[in-house]
């Protein structure tokens, strides 16, 4: 997680890098989307303002509006992120799906060992005999 205690709110390479790290994208995957070097896109996030143009261009390879960017505050930018991702479902997330989808699987895993530990000992005492 990004140290936030030097958070600047006029640094947009911040800004840009926090919303990245939110949308589990990584430095080379961004830099391809924009068509620049992974070290371009590292400047880029250092740089305290960047012109309107490659502004845009970033936010639409990161699936925001430029005025999350611009006025990011990290909770109205996470709940955007999770509110657009669930739009196309009719409902409002108030947890991220994939968490409980492994919630569910690792569940049904302890269960399935469960399982193979009873049936191991029914074949042991079967065994036995």
């Amino acid at each position: 997680m990004i140290d936030t205690t030097n958070f600047s709110h006029s640094h947009i390479g911040r800004k840009i890098e926090r919303i990245r790290k939110i949308r589990d994208i990584k430095q080379e995957t961004l830099a391809n989307a924009l068509g620049i070097s992974r070290q371009s896109l590292s400047k880029l996030e250092q740089s305290e303002t960047i012109d309107e143009e490659k502004l845009t261009q970033i936010a639409n390879a990161l699936g925001v509006p430029v005025e999350i960017i611009k006025n990011l505050n990290e909770d109205a930018a996470i709940q955007n992120i999770f509110q657009e991702q669930c739009t196309g479902f009719n409902f409002h997330c108030t947890f991220n799906p994939i968490e409980k989808i492994v919630e569910l699987y690792e569940r049904m895993l302890s269960l399935e060992k469960e399982k193979n530990e009873l049936l191991q000992k029914l074949l042991d005492k079967k065994n036995a005999l």
